[in-house]
């Protein structure tokens, strides 16, 4: 689904593949990828928002990105935008509590970035990143330092501005993300639930940095996976 004759693969140790560029295919590997992160880790998600929210933003992360994957599917979708703005649409109906809405405006705003590019390098990540991270800002009115997703999105993008192509910028945008999941801990709240508990909160990692950590954890094991394959093509080739 990337561009006619594109090499969309670029040769590492052992003759191994990595995506150099993400297509319509490959968010769909990335989403299927946050779905069983956030799945796997719904326990602890669910155990940072109980110490500082209402405890369901596991719950309500693994319901959005499950619902998601099979959304995805689509055929017709066939550019990134597409699959990101269906991503949007059904973390908005499914994910309850803020972060449906923050999620949703995040991915919605990097669908619209993308446009009808056939696939996604570097730049048009960094591009629908920032898109999506401002999305995040305006709906939230939130910015860095007051212990909310932005303080992983925020560094992530500044990660990736600094890298020279799609796959080191990833690596480097999931260390920030990462890291910046770890600083909330210092931090104290200043929105959302989480702010009622004043100095309190400190201590604690914000659950919507931490699910930023995964989704970016998501997308580099995407891209290390090497280019995805429709179905339909692995099925031919298991048959053969």
């Amino acid at each position: 689904m990337g561009r006619s004759g594109e090499d969309r693969g670029a040769d590492v140790d052992g003759g191994r593949k990595v995506s150099t560029v993400l297509d319509a295919q490959g968010v769909r590997q990335w989403v299927g990828l946050v779905a069983e992160l956030v799945t796997a880790h719904e326990h602890e998600l669910t155990e940072l928002d109980a110490a500082i929210g209402d405890a369901d933003h596991g719950a309500n992360m693994r319901r959005g990105f499950q619902a998601a994957v099979p959304a995805v599917q689509d055929p017709s979708l066939v550019t990134p935008g597409a699959v990101l703005k269906k991503v949007a649409m059904t973390l908005i109906s499914t994910v309850g509590g803020a972060s449906g809405p923050l999620y949703g405006t995040f991915f919605l705003r990097m669908a619209t970035e993308c446009g009808d590019s056939p696939s996604m390098d570097l730049t048009t990540l960094s591009q629908a990143m920032e898109a999506g991270t401002a999305g995040i800002q305006a709906r939230g009115r939130s910015q860095a330092g007051e212990k909310t997703m932005l303080d992983a999105w925020l560094p992530a993008l500044e990660a990736v501005r600094g890298q020279t192509d799609l796959v080191s910028g990833v690596a480097a945008a999931a260390r920030a993300a990462q890291q910046g999941r770890e600083a909330t801990a210092a931090m104290r709240a200043t929105k959302g639930r989480a702010s009622y508990l004043g100095e309190r909160s400190v201590g604690h990692v914000d659950p919507g940095a931490a699910s930023t950590a995964l989704i970016l954890q998501a997308l580099e094991q995407a891209l290390q996976a090497g280019p995805a394959q429709p179905e339909a093509a692995r099925a031919q080739e298991e048959d053969a």
